[in-house]
């Protein structure tokens, strides 16, 4: 091939690429380099200009003595410890249950578990919400029946179960995927 018909593919390479190139920059690496440059200064929504003045680190130091971000980076790490080992486990238990079906059976089982990850978030979050639901929710419906509970649990908006709540819904939206990758990786194992 010569240099320049070379050159000419690489050229169009190029502007097949710039596009991309564009979009990614434009998205992705100027919004990034606005947040880094907007966190060192004292910037707030009030200011008409988008930088404030240069500070420093000050607003990390000011974040790392704030109560409400220290409880939210706890409850974050105890979401991250709870679900991701109980994913995992979960997940690759049902996959050495249902590897062993036949294949419509199997076929079924792994879209009833992988349907929440391909269900549109809205949707999943309408029907928590409705489960959750301090009035007409069906878990203070069935634990009521069950003679369980006397008055309904604000799911929630107590902050003694809505941690937990959080992390059921986590749990469920993120089994489908490693059961589906589970399965098929046990297909492959002798």
């Amino acid at each position: 091939m010569s240099r320049a018909l070379q050159r000419r593919e690489n050229i169009s390479g190029y502007l097949f690429l710039l596009p991309s190139l564009i979009f990614f920059i434009g998205f992705v690496v100027i919004p990034m380099i606005i947040c880094i440059v907007t966190s060192l200064t004292d910037a707030n929504m009030h200011d008409q200009g988008m930088f404030g003045n240069f500070i420093g680190f000050s607003n990390f130091t000011n974040l790392l003595s704030d109560e409400t971000f220290l409880e939210a980076l706890k409850n974050t790490f105890i979401i991250v410890i709870v679900s991701v080992p109980t994913v995992c486990a979960f997940s690759l238990w049902v996959s050495s249950v249902i590897y062993k079906l036949s294949g419509p059976v199997l076929s079924a089982f792994r879209c009833i578990f992988y349907l929440p990850v391909v269900t549109g978030s809205v949707a999943v979050t309408v029907v928590w919400k409705w489960m959750y639901d301090n009035y007409t929710g069906i878990f203070n419906h069935v634990l009521k029946g069950a003679g369980l509970i006397d008055q309904n649990i604000n799911w929630l908006g107590d902050s003694k179960y809505a941690l937990w709540c959080i992390i059921l819904i986590l749990f469920t939206t993120s089994v489908g995927q490693p059961i589906v990758l589970y399965v098929s990786a046990l297909g492959n194992v002798d």
